[in-house]
């Protein structure tokens, strides 16, 4: 991924205008967020965050959930999500993983966390890292939780496998970020399905089935996309829409919006 323009203002504007402006263009860059009513029970108790970032996420659940947990590791990212979260928002700032202890953080060279691509898995664009305490979404204490969105840019199984606990007893709905050019995907599959869960994709209008949409296929294709950055992607004429989240359900579940069924040829 290259830097872009965003990437490279931010450092020089303020920090809250930048976040104010995150927030408010992200749902054209990620539609399934406005459409959160189709992912998160309006009977939800707990909402869960992991990978805060600005909080376009966080804000928006919000106000849909009687309370949210955001978990996020980027010191200064923390920070800013505590200093203006509305007062049913608890923020964690730690790493998300599969056991607690310490990892190191990897993030771009001259990043402080605004490209949103920090990472436990080192990649080729990370150039320096921060040591940052880790903890299991299990550990937590969490009740009632309805909704779990994961962005942590390729270390969704270790969260995923120290929530095990909580997706057993509450059944969560969870909305994934799935790279195939970070990690492969088919592991996070695997370990869903084994908890009988489904995913499901919103490349248009209506959800298909992840098992009727070649994932790894669409993102390989559309792969030049990513290079774009966040505000050239949601102005009109971005580009095609690159699907990289992936909404799981549990127990035969659907999603509240428009079902397209689609045949099972999906590449993961």
């Amino acid at each position: 991924m290259t830097t872009t323009l965003a990437a490279r203002l931010a450092p020089f504007l303020p920090v809250r205008l930048v976040a104010a402006t995150a927030r408010a263009v992200y749902p054209r860059f990620e539609p399934e967020l406005a459409r959160l009513a189709e992912l998160c029970p309006s009977s939800c108790g707990t909402a869960v965050d992991v990978g805060g970032w600005y909080g376009p996420w966080t804000r928006r659940l919000s106000r849909r959930a009687r309370q949210v947990v955001t978990v996020e590791p980027v010191p200064r990212l923390a920070k800013l999500l505590a200093s203006g979260a509305p007062p049913n928002v608890r923020v964690i700032q730690a790493a998300a993983s599969d056991r607690p202890g310490t990892a190191r953080l990897w993030l771009p060279s001259g990043d402080a966390g605004d490209r949103g691509v920090s990472s436990l898995v080192r990649r080729d664009i990370h150039g320096r890292a921060l040591d940052v305490g880790c903890v299991t979404l299990d550990e937590l204490g969490l009740r009632d939780v309805g909704f779990i969105k994961i962005d942590v840019d390729g270390s969704e199984l270790a969260v995923l496998r120290g929530a095990t606990g909580l997706l057993a007893r509450d059944r969560p709905a969870l909305f994934v970020e799935l790279e195939c050019r970070i990690q492969p995907i088919a592991p996070v599959v695997t370990y869903l399905s084994l908890l009988r869960y489904t995913g499901w994709v919103l490349p248009g209008d209506s959800w298909v089935p992840l098992a009727g949409f070649p994932l790894k296929a669409h993102q390989a294709e559309a792969q030049h996309v990513v290079s774009r950055g966040l505000l050239r992607r949601v102005l009109p004429g971005g580009g095609p829409r690159y699907v990289n989240s992936v909404l799981f359900l549990p127990d035969g579940r659907r999603p509240g919006g428009p079902v397209r069924d689609h045949g099972s040829h999906a590449v993961h």
